[in-house]
Parts: C-alpha cells; sequence; structure tokens
C-alpha cells in the first residue's frame, strides 16, 4: 500500500474512484437523484482542479499500481491550528484492510508537518463511517446541516482529533 500526492492531471483518478465507491457507499442513505447531483457537483474534474488550485492536496492509495482510495486535504481550514480531511475513501473491497487509518496517519504525519495541532472532518451522521473515525479517536464536535442547492441537505457530524507531537 501506497500513499502518493496527485498531480493536476491526475485529478480524473479520484472522479473515478468517486464513481465507483459512492454508489455503494450512500445507497442507503441518499436518493440516486441526490447521490448522482453531488458526485457532478463535487467530483468532476473542474471542481476538483478548482480546489487544488485553492490549496487543497489529493493522494491516492494504491496496491500493486492499482488505485483503491483517495484523500482531500485542506492545511489551515477552517481555522489555522486545523487540517480539514475533505475527502477520504476506499474502495468496499478494501475497507477493514487498514486502508483508511493509514490515510489518517498520512494526514496526521501531514499536519505535524506544518505545524497543525487538529484534524477536523464532516462525514454524514448516518454513513457507518462514524465508527471507524471514533475507533481513530476522532469526537464529535457538533452537527451540522448544509444545504448543498436543489432541495438537498448533507447531514453530518464535524468531528476533530487532536494531532500529538
Amino acid at each position: 500500500m501506497i500513499i502518493r500526492r496527485l498531480s493536476i492531471g491526475e485529478l480524473g483518478v479520484v472522479t473515478e474512484l468517486a464513481h465507483v465507491i459512492w454508489p455503494p457507499t450512500f445507497k442507503d442513505i441518499l436518493s440516486p437523484e441526490q447521490l448522482t447531483y453531488m458526485l457532478n457537483w463535487m467530483y468532476s474534474e473542474g471542481t476538483l482542479r478548482e480546489q487544488l488550485e485553492n490549496g487543497h492536496e489529493f493522494f491516492v492509495m494504491e496496491i500493486a499500481g492499482r488505485p483503491v482510495g483517495f484523500m482531500g486535504i485542506e492545511a489551515h481550514y477552517p481555522q489555522k491550528q486545523y487540517l480539514k480531511v475533505h475527502k477520504l475513501y476506499v474502495l468496499p473491497e478494501t475497507q477493514g484492510s487498514g486502508a483508511g487509518r493509514k490515510f489518517i496517519d498520512k494526514a496526521v504525519e501531514l499536519a505535524k508537518e506544518k505545524g497543525i495541532s487538529v484534524l477536523t472532518l464532516n462525514v454524514n451522521r448516518f454513513n457507518k463511517a462514524v465508527d471507524f473515525y471514533f475507533r481513530m479517536g476522532f469526537k464529535v464536535e457538533k452537527e451540522e446541516d448544509i444545504d448543498i442547492g436543489n432541495g438537498y441537505l448533507m447531514e453530518d457530524f464535524v468531528m476533530s482529533l487532536p494531532v500529538t507531537r
């Protein structure tokens, strides 16, 4: 398992993985229409490129050269002491293999390099990944309902994890 930073020309890997990972992940949480809306909004190459140009970093995890997951982060967001994990997904068949833990470890490593003291992320309150984040040591800071347009809400927990030096 290797994790490497993606260049602007490789962002299509994130789009492709999202379109494979999201349907089984959110099939019991989101309507097919909301799922399509969110994938098109959040994972178009144009959106990802704009995020990269505005300070996001994207990473891919590969096993034997095959992409199996991705992570998107942003340093100093929403405040200076935070590293926001905007995206962290692995293929369903890779879940439970330690891949998610390796991404969290990478995020902690990056936070330390940047002098950041807290990881933060949003996760859908009904996503089974909430249990994974609890096991990683994250705590719920608050609940947040985010209007994303078209009559849809993201119903999230905002979770955080102190980064120890």
